[in-house]
């Protein structure tokens, strides 16, 4: 797993790349769950929109939350790389996504939806084969 979400060289076909994601959501929950057990521990303010945290109370919730945020963005931009790399391009073109309106629609199309290049390109092998 650490090969999928912590390198960009080489690529993947789109089920990693789907992999990927259910990965990331599952280990935002078990985030969820580590900040809602910190809750029960460390003890907050109830206030009329819910329970809050402040001063040096917070710092376990920040650090928790920083530290996936930092995975979550490294993952994400190595995964990204590693599927334009798949259809042959390069790992630059993740910035399409910043690209205002059509940017967002023109990654998803590409990293979600568009098969990766047939046989070994640039980057390496084809995934879909052995």
């Amino acid at each position: 797993m650490g090969n999928l979400l912590l390198t960009h060289e080489g690529r993947i076909n789109r089920g990693k790349f789907w992999l990927a994601l259910v990965y990331y959501l599952l280990t935002m929950a078990i985030v969820g769950v580590v900040c809602f057990v910190l809750s029960l521990v460390i003890p907050g303010d109830p206030g009329s929109d819910g329970f809050s945290v402040s001063g040096a109370r917070a710092i376990p919730f920040v650090i928790v939350v920083f530290a996936y945020l930092i995975f979550l963005c490294w993952s994400g931009i190595c995964v990204g790389i590693k599927r334009f790399h798949d259809r042959n391009k390069s790992g630059w073109w993740i910035l399409i996504q910043f690209v205002p309106v059509i940017g967002p629609f023109w990654y998803f199309v590409e990293a979600f939806c568009l098969k990766g290049t047939t046989g070994p390109n640039r980057f390496g092998p084809d995934p879909l084969q052995g």
